[in-house]
C-alpha cells in the first residue's frame, strides 16, 4: 500500500495506509512480476513480505478468550481523501484514538480494499475497511470492517463523491467527516498478530477485525473499483503458529 499521509512523519519514515514504508522505496503493484509473490524481492526493505506473521488471513479456528471492548474515541476529523492508484483513503485529524491493551492509539487515516482482504471462516466480502492507528512510539494497531453487498452506505455516500478520478490527487472534504457512525453498533472483535498488508509488510502489528459487517450497495463497490481500476487486496497469508482470538 503505497497509500502515503500527507502530513504524519515518525523520523525519517512515512505511514502508509497499512503501512511503515521509507519515502522513495521501490515501485510495487499487485499484479505481475512486481505482484504480491515477488514483493520480498524487489528490494531488501521488502524482506519482511517473507515473514511468520503476515496479513491478510482466513480468519478460522478459533481461540475463546476475553477480549476487552475497544474503547473508542471517534471525533469528526476526516479531513482529505486521496487516490494513490492503490488504493482511496482519507486523512484523519488528530484527536481520534482508540484504547487497546491500555495504550493510546491515534486515528491516522483509513482506506479500502475491495475485494476484502482478510476473510472470516473461508468467506470473502465485497470490500473491507482499514482504519490505521499508531501509538506515541508509532506501534500500529488496525481496526478492520467489513462490507457486505446490501442497500446503499449512507455514510459512504457522504465521501464517495469527492473520490478524485486521478492518480496521486486529492480532495479536501468541505466538512470533517464522522467515521464513527460507519461501524457497526455492535463492536466484538476478532484479535490476532500480523502485519502491514503492503510492502515493507513489517510485522507487529494488532489486528482488531469487527465481527459485524456493515452494507455497501454494488454500485458503491463499482464506483471504487472504476477509480482503482484493479483488485486491490493481498493473497491470504498462512496463518502458522499464531492464533486467532475471539
Amino acid at each position: 500500500m503505497k497509500i502515503l499521509m500527507q502530513s504524519l512523519l515518525f523520523g525519517s519514515v512515512l505511514f502508509t495506509s497499512c503501512a511503515v514504508i521509507a519515502a522513495g522505496s521501490s515501485h510495487w503493484t499487485y499484479t505481475g512480476s512486481d505482484g504480491p509473490v515477488n514483493w520480498a524481492k524487489l528490494t531488501s526493505e521488502f524482506q519482511g513480505c517473507n515473514g511468520k506473521n503476515q496479513s491478510p488471513v482466513d480468519l478460522t479456528g478459533f481461540i475463546e478468550a476475553e477480549l476487552k471492548p475497544i474503547k473508542i474515541s471517534y471525533q469528526a476529523g476526516g479531513n482529505e481523501i486521496l487516490n494513490n492508484g492503490h488504493t482511496v483513503q482519507v486523512n484523519y485529524a488528530a484527536g481520534s484514538s482508540i484504547l487497546v491493551d491500555g495504550i493510546n492509539f491515534e486515528l491516522k487515516q483509513f482506506h479500502f480494499h475491495a475485494p476484502s482482504e482478510n476473510h472470516i471462516n473461508g468467506k470473502s466480502y465485497p470490500m473491507e475497511m482499514h482504519l490505521v492507528h499508531a501509538d506515541k512510539d508509532g506501534n500500529l494497531a488496525v481496526v478492520a470492517l467489513m462490507f457486505e453487498e446490501g442497500t446503499e452506505n449512507k455514510e459512504l455516500a457522504k465521501i464517495w463523491p469527492s473520490i478524485p478520478a486521478d492518480v496521486d490527487a486529492k480532495n479536501s472534504l468541505a466538512s470533517p467527516f464522522a467515521v464513527a457512525p460507519l461501524l457497526p453498533t455492535n463492536h466484538d472483535y476478532y484479535r490476532f498478530d500480523g502485519s502491514l498488508t503492503t510492502p515493507p509488510c513489517t510485522e507487529g502489528v494488532r489486528w482488531l477485525v469487527l465481527k459485524k459487517p456493515v452494507s455497501v450497495s454494488q454500485k458503491q463497490v463499482e464506483a471504487f473499483a472504476h477509480v482503482i481500476h484493479h483488485a486491490n487486496n493481498r493473497p491470504i497469508q498462512a496463518i502458522n503458529a499464531r492464533t486467532i482470538l475471539q
